[in-house]
């Protein structure tokens, strides 16, 4: 019996070493793009043959027993009421294994919580159903929402092949740089997971939890939220782009010009149909799957929009709505989640849209003069 446990283990030792082609079968996790992700991967593997070791030995002695020893061949069970021995092996064995296990798993973990000495530093928030990214120190912060249109969601078109899982404003990263990531939430739990760099971190309120990256390959990398945060919970994907230092760089020029032009836009002097254009943008991806696209809402969780008494008439509680969210119900906060420019620009548009016709125009300044009164 000891030669076959023997023979058996020297079979799934040559399997724990060609774990790396095991990662392309299909039911697998990923061996992703960062050295931690690597290692994640290798330390699975490891636990995963162990295991295996552990199982085959167990059921291949319980078999061999059940065989050689039945009743059928005369066998008598022994009689005893307790065994030293056996006590102290059953106790060693399985705290040596612990052990083995162990140490693998600490080094692991030690180098996912590593966080220090960042080359660049990500503020992420969730929010209900989106994601905010802050890049410290560079004045540079976006919405990122899910792209994916609302016909493939109701299958009146096919579905693409990154359905549910492409988003407006991806994630942009250098590759080669420590990146950390600095994550929390607005509202809800939320969970920020990529499997190719092997982070998944809650975003919980109240908190900032860190996680951090190399990526090493260029590439567009997907993930989701995956924490059960409510009724869209599906609508929240995660598109992280990484681009070579150099083409980073440039890009981050364009996001600083981007946004100071959007800090100029908010002392524009501007005409409804401006306003409309751009807040029907806006609407459709901030708050057309609550409200519905013709803006009827699902009552009574998704209150209709159209010909409401607070949009025909009561502008400031209009604009506060917006701003500050509805304590209690599902209506977030935008205040923090859109520009004056395009809360101006959502508000005017709702005033005006599907017959509503109220001819109101509500300004960035407006938007501003609020929010500093609320300070």
């Amino acid at each position: 019996m000891l030669r076959l446990a023997s023979t058996w283990l020297v079979a799934l030792s040559a399997l724990v070493a060609s774990s790396v082609a095991s990662a392309d079968w299909g039911f697998n996790m990923t061996r992703g793009v960062t050295e931690v992700s690597r290692s994640v991967f290798s330390l699975h593997m490891i636990i995963f043959w162990i295991c295996v070791i552990i199982g085959v030995i167990v059921f291949g002695v319980m078999f061999y027993s059940m065989f050689a020893h039945r009743k059928s061949r005369g066998a008598v069970a022994s009689k005893f009421h307790e065994h030293l021995g056996v006590e102290v092996l059953w106790t060693v064995i399985p705290l040596l294994i612990l052990v083995v296990m162990a140490v693998p798993a600490t080094r692991v973990l030690i180098d996912i919580y590593d966080s220090e000495d960042a080359d660049m530093d990500v503020l992420i928030t969730g929010y209900q159903w989106r994601w905010g990214y802050d890049y410290l120190g560079e004045d540079v912060s976006f919405m990122s929402n899910m792209s994916t249109s609302d016909d493939e969601v109701f299958n009146l078109v096919d579905k693409g092949e990154n359905y549910l899982l492409e988003v407006d404003n991806p994630l942009v990263v250098p590759v080669g740089q420590k990146i950390r990531f600095l994550i929390t939430s607005a509202d809800v739990i939320h969970s920020w997971w990529v499997p190719a760099f092997a982070v998944k971190k809650d975003a919980i309120p109240g908190f900032i939890n860190e996680a951090w990256t190399r990526i090493e390959e260029p590439g567009v990398y997907r993930g989701q939220c995956a924490e059960l945060c409510g009724i869209d919970h599906a609508y929240m994907p995660i598109v992280v782009v990484a681009k070579e230092q150099a083409e980073y760089d440039e890009w981050l020029a364009e996001q600083k010009e981007a946004a100071a032009l959007e800090r100029e836009l908010a002392s524009k002097e501007w005409t409804l149909p401006e306003l409309m254009e751009r807040g029907e943008n806006v609407y459709a991806s901030a708050c057309a799957s609550c409200h519905q696209s013709d803006g009827q809402g699902l009552p009574p969780t998704f209150p209709s929009l159209a010909g409401t008494d607070i949009v025909l008439n009561d502008m400031q509680g209009h604009i506060d709505k917006v701003v500050n969210g509805v304590s209690g119900t599902s209506m977030a906060a935008f205040g923090s989640q859109l520009s004056e420019v395009d809360i101006a620009a959502v508000i005017t548009y709702e005033r005006n849209a599907w017959g509503n016709d109220t001819g109101d125009i509500v300004t960035p300044l407006q938007i501003l003069e609020f929010k500093q009164a609320q300070e």
